[in-house]
């Protein structure tokens, strides 16, 4: 595998190159915010708090405490992927123009690179923007409005399982890597690997959205952090792509931190924690991935655990689930539950990092 050596000067454009795609995204998503805030409040996009749980039961603690946050606008997390989508497409477009190689080497939409993530992340915004939007205008097929979870799920499984063979078809991965220990191969069942972390990603970056900031700073320390990796592995234009969502991300944050001007939604819980997992596949470094999203792994296993034991025991282990609502009920405020899992996933991510990079094959 061919490594980045940053002390080279196309290395050093390539940072450069990184850094301007990230501002730039920051600075478009900052400066087209108000245009989509009035949107979502003019045609009332707003979130219902949910009176019962995925078990279909009274949920009334959940309810409690966020029940103050409804009408607040969903569908925020469209910042991200629209500004992504929009900025990669500019830069198709515009940089043939020019000549001076800077600007030029600006597109980073790339066929070994960046074409599957960006299959991705628009296919599940796009099934995740008609479920926020049938959720707050109380359509659909769900009781109280949405897309029915099997419809969703099912349609997931086929970006899913259309990413896995481009995947095992046309770029050829067979195997995975084991930091340190290097790669083992696993034939065809590449292809059900693949779509249970896409599919276990996306869900449980859906689940960890449920407070003011909390899915935002998880989603972009990871993608920050399989930036670095995909740097080192010297695939620039993933690393720009990361950038790019980095940028958007922070901007969304700026907006989403507590008090919530906006939710993320489906459109953008759901696409981008199935990004992720396909980035996390294109560097072959996908079993860090559980390490550098912990939270994602502890909200999750906190469902698991909670619906298991209410069908086989009948009885509740957490007040209420995801978990940060349990440390809620529990008296901790909102804001100590999304610092405290942002501190986590920073020290998580960096051990993911140091296994990751030094375990490279």
């Amino acid at each position: 595998m061919k490594f980045a050596d940053v002390t080279t000067i196309p290395a050093a454009m390539a940072v450069l190159k990184i850094w301007i795609l990230g501002t730039a995204a920051f600075v478009l998503a900052m400066l087209w915010t108000p245009l989509l805030t009035k949107f979502l409040y003019k045609y009332k996009i707003g979130v219902k708090i949910k009176e019962t749980s995925v078990d279909g039961k009274k949920a009334p603690i959940y309810h409690n405490l966020h029940k103050n946050k409804s009408g607040t606008p969903s569908m925020g997390g469209a910042l991200v992927w629209i500004t992504v989508l929009f900025l990669a497409v500019f830069m198709y477009v515009v940089t043939p123009f020019f000549s001076a190689k800077l600007i030029t080497r600006l597109d980073f939409f790339s066929r070994s690179q960046t074409w599957l993530p960006f299959f991705v992340l628009i296919s599940a915004a796009i099934v995740g923007a008609f479920d926020d939007v049938f959720s707050v205008r109380g359509w659909g097929t769900n009781k109280g409005g949405g897309i029915r979870f099997l419809y969703r799920f099912g349609w997931l499984v086929i970006i899913a399982v259309a990413g896995s063979l481009w995947f095992y078809y046309k770029l050829d991965f067979h195997s995975i890597h084991v930091s340190g220990l290097g790669d083992f191969e696993i034939g065809w069942w590449y292809i059900p690997f693949f779509t249970f972390v896409v599919l276990a990603t996306a869900f449980s970056s859906n689940i960890t959205d449920g407070l003011d900031g909390l899915n935002g700073g998880i989603l972009l320390i990871a993608f920050a952090s399989f930036g670095v990796i995909a740097f080192a592995q010297n695939k620039i234009n993933l690393a720009a792509f990361c950038a790019a969502i980095c940028g958007a991300l922070l901007a969304f944050l700026w907006f989403n931190i507590y008090p919530a001007r906006f939710f993320m939604g489906d459109t953008g819980a759901v696409s981008l924690g199935a990004t992720l997992a396909v980035i996390a596949m294109l560097t072959n470094s996908v079993l860090i991935l559980p390490l550098v999203c912990l939270v994602f792994v502890i909200e999750a296993g906190s469902v698991i655990i909670q619906l298991s034991s209410k069908r086989f025991f009948h009885r509740k282990v957490f007040l209420s689930t995801p978990i940060h609502h349990h440390f809620e009920a529990i008296g901790w405020p909102e804001t100590k539950v999304t610092m405290r899992a942002w501190i986590l996933t920073g020290v998580a991510a960096g051990i993911g990092l140091i296994i990751g990079i030094l375990g490279m094959g």
